[in-house]
């Protein structure tokens, strides 16, 4: 019984929406979808992820680009705020360590009172810049200040005027100077002596002057020791007041900030510290010479004004908010934060104002999201990140000093706490070599989240995939699509799933093809986006992509590329191929030969032997090979070397999906019988013959329709195919027209000897006892032959 062809019904399947009301015009009449449809087993991945706080549960998405992975992430967590009941969000400062500049130290403030913080410390620095000045330039500090003045000048006073009183009786005059230089002179008189004078002095009298003032020197440098005693405790005096006037400055101006912080810890901690050494350091807001001031700003010692500044890393300016953040650009810098240098008259320096975030900062609290790959590709990126996850610590370290041996001065700032999900994108194979090379790969990212590539179609999930397409409508303010048009884009989706009952979930290419029907659209002035509109959308990208396929297909129309699809021939068969791009992929048909010469039995492979055949091909025809033996070698080898040949193949040939048609081909040349060539086969095979699903089995169709249309098309052209590959056919509409119509045919097979009996129009044959085949059938005449060959 002939084999029946496929009917023009089950070549497509319409979307007929039975999911929608009736009342379900367009788009506007659907509820757009808030998630990612059909992406369950990895929402569920992200939901388990999200709930548990222990380190190590981070996670890993795994799909191709395209299927929408960080939009259900991000939508997931936007909708399910992770954050209600975990941990709390705290703003990060750095702070000065007045004890040790080198190691600033980090504030811990509650969520969205670091600015705040910065804001009360600004503040209290302007009352301080203007109450030192006014507390210090006042009558009540000067008469303090005078009068511990004029207690020390009375004293000095009275001491010098009592030494001079004693040296004058004694004939001895004393001169100080403001230096602390002495002169002690002996008087004749009320002159001094002069020398002339002092040597007609008898020599007694020369000796008890001497003896004199070697006596008021050491009188005078007792003296002068209690000077120093006196102004170094007028010193301390004026000290004392100058600090219990700063002090009541300072603790006038500080104690609402004390009061307002007292229960933040570290705060609390900060301000004492800040009040002492503000103590200490009073001539910073006593400043007057403008150029000191500007390099006090850009020196590194203690005096420098922006000691007492607050740096603050990380703001939550939403307290509510979960922090999610995405790196696009996932460098050491980017990722840990860095320290900046500023330059100030050729002098470089660096402090505690010069840090910045980096996006781990930003996320603490929260998710941070990456892609895998660009991970990967930075230099120490990877090695910091897992040591920031181990130790649950974020340290802020200069890279340079990683990287190189010099011991360049950088900072030390103090290690934040770090409580963060980190959500790398990529592909299986990064996770694979993850997997392998890196130990701790697996104890820090234990939660794997795998995309799907498609969905079963049924009516709920056409119903889902409807709602999707309006929430991209929405999203992106397009036209809305109606009832025919949402139909054909589902329809579209499971042509790129290559399968009638499953819908593609690569999102990206649904939301291209809308933008573009949009444009369609809006170009033709339409009110609404209709199923016209969207097929001018895909002919549009077709076009875009198809000058290989136009020029490959123009080879057909000028015979350079040689191909029947006419009549009869031996030894020939039209097989399918399909020729792929990074973008685009199409079916074009290709004449494969075979040729048989007495010899022992082995099937000899043009492609294999050239180095053009590829692993995947080889074992194809190894395969047919031995389907050949089992069934014309059981009793003695076959008598036969048949050569094997794509031919104007000039590139590489690999895949099995030909070793039906190479079977078919070598059937013909041991039989001598034609084989029809407006037929062309795709399906590869197994050792009983059995035919195996292949891949592109609708470019392959449309490949050779196109090319029958090329050559001239009659009645009886076709293409068998594997009947597991009817479920993946989604044709266009031309063909199915065409096979509606007679023009076309196509056959579904599951042996390789019902493509036989198509092609040769001959029954193959059952086999009888002893292996024998009827001699009217292709196998007994193909028996015969080979028998009359061994005799």
């Amino acid at each position: 019984m002939p084999l029946a062809p496929l009917t023009s019904d089950k070549l497509y399947r319409v979307a007929a929406l039975n999911g929608l009301s009736d009342a379900c015009k367009s788009t506007k009449h659907l509820t757009p979808l808030d998630e990612i449809v059909g992406q369950e087993r990895a929402q569920h991945a992200v939901e388990f992820a999200m709930s548990i706080k222990e380190k190590g549960y981070n996670i890993y998405a795994i799909g191709r680009n395209g299927l929408g992975k960080r939009t259900m992430v991000m939508r997931y967590l936007n909708r399910h705020e992770p954050n209600g009941n975990s941990h709390a969000l705290y703003d990060w400062c750095y702070v000065s360590n007045f004890g040790d500049t080198r190691c600033p130290k980090v504030l811990k403030l509650p969520a969205g009172e670091g600015c705040s913080f910065k804001k009360d410390i600004e503040n209290l620095m302007k009352r301080l810049v203007k109450a030192f000045p006014l507390a210090f330039d006042n009558e009540l500090y000067y008469s303090r200040a005078e009068k511990l003045k004029s207690e020390l000048a009375s004293k000095q006073e009275t001491t010098l005027k009592s030494l001079t009183k004693s040296a004058e009786e004694r004939g001895i005059s004393v001169s100080i100077t403001t230096q602390g230089d002495y002169q002690l002179v002996a008087m004749n008189g009320k002159e001094p002596h002069s020398e002339d004078s002092f040597a007609a002095l008898s020599a007694d009298d020369q000796q008890t002057f001497e003896n004199t003032i070697n006596d008021l020197e050491v009188e005078l440098r007792g003296i002068v020791r209690k000077l120093t005693e006196w102004e170094e405790q007028y010193s301390d005096k004026q000290q004392k007041l100058d600090e219990n006037i700063a002090q009541e400055v300072v603790g006038h101006c500080i104690k609402d900030l004390q009061l307002k912080y007292k229960k933040v810890v570290d705060v609390k901690a900060y301000l004492a510290d800040m009040y002492a050494d503000i103590l200490d350091n009073i001539d910073i807001f006593l400043e007057e010479n403008e150029e000191q001031v500007a390099l006090a700003y850009a020196s590194l010692d203690k005096k420098m004004p922006r000691r007492y500044q607050v740096n603050v890393l990380v703001h939550q300016s939403d307290t509510r908010k979960f922090p999610i953040e995405v790196e696009e650009s996932p460098s050491y810098h980017s990722i840990f934060g860095y320290v900046e240098n500023a330059t100030y008259k050729g002098t470089v320096f660096t402090d505690f104002s010069l840090i910045r975030a980096g996006s781990l900062h930003r996320a603490n609290g929260g998710v941070l999201m990456m892609d895998a790959v660009k991970v990967l590709e930075r230099p120490y990126v990877w090695d910091g990140l897992k040591r920031a996850l181990r130790a649950q610590k974020l340290n802020l370290s200069s890279l340079e000093r990683e990287v190189t041996l010099s011991g360049t001065i950088s900072l030390e700032p103090e290690a934040i706490p770090l409580n963060v999900k980190i959500i790398l994108f990529g592909d299986y194979q990064t996770y694979q070599l993850l997997q392998h090379y890196d130990p701790e790969f697996k104890e820090l990212f234990r939660v794997t989240a795998d995309f799907e590539d498609d969905m079963p179609r049924n009516d709920t999930s056409e119903e889902h995939y409807a709602r999707f397409i309006a929430s991209i409508v929405h999203d992106n303010d397009m036209l809305h699509c109606d009832r025919k048009a949402i139909a054909r884009i589902i329809e579209y989706s499971s042509r790129q799933a290559d399968d009638q009952n499953k819908l593609s979930l690569h999102s990206a290419d649904i939301a291209n093809l809308l933008r573009e029907t949009n444009y369609v659209a809006r170009a033709s002035n339409a009110t609404m986006i209709r199923s016209s509109h969207v097929e001018q959308a895909m002919l549009n990208q077709e076009l875009r992509v198809s000058r290989l396929k136009d020029h490959v297909m123009q080879s057909f129309v000028t015979g350079t590329t040689l191909l029947d699809v006419h009549s009869h021939a031996v030894g020939q068969v039209n097989a399918l191929s399909v020729i792929a791009t990074s973008d685009y992929q199409f079916g074009a048909p290709s004449r494969i030969t075979a040729t048989t010469a007495y010899g022992s039995g082995e099937v000899f492979d043009i492609e294999r032997s050239a180095e053009l055949g590829g692993n995947i091909h080889s074992k194809g025809v190894m395969i047919l090979s031995a389907y050949l033996a089992s069934v014309f070698g059981k009793t003695a080898k076959i008598p036969l070397t048949t050569h094997l040949t794509f031919e104007q193949s000039y590139g590489g040939v690999d895949g099995d999906s030909a070793s039906m048609a190479e079977v078919c081909a070598i059937v013909s040349a041991f039989s001598g019988l034609p084989l029809r060539q407006d037929i062309a086969i795709t399906g590869s095979m197994n050792q009983f013959g059995e035919a195996q699903p292949i891949g592109g089995v609708n470019q392959k169709i449309e490949g050779f329709f196109d090319v029958c249309g090329i050559k001239g098309r009659t009645p009886g052209q076709g293409v068998i195919i594997p009947e597991s590959n009817v479920h993946n056919l989604m044709l266009r509409k031309d063909i199915v027209d065409a096979v509606e119509k007679g023009e076309f045919t196509i056959w579904a097979i599951n042996h390789v000897s019902q493509a036989i009996e198509i092609f040769t129009g001959n029954a193959v044959g059952v086999e009888a006892e002893h292996g024998f085949y009827p001699s009217n059938t292709v196998f007994g005449l193909v028996q015969s032959k080979l028998n009359s060959l061994r005799r």
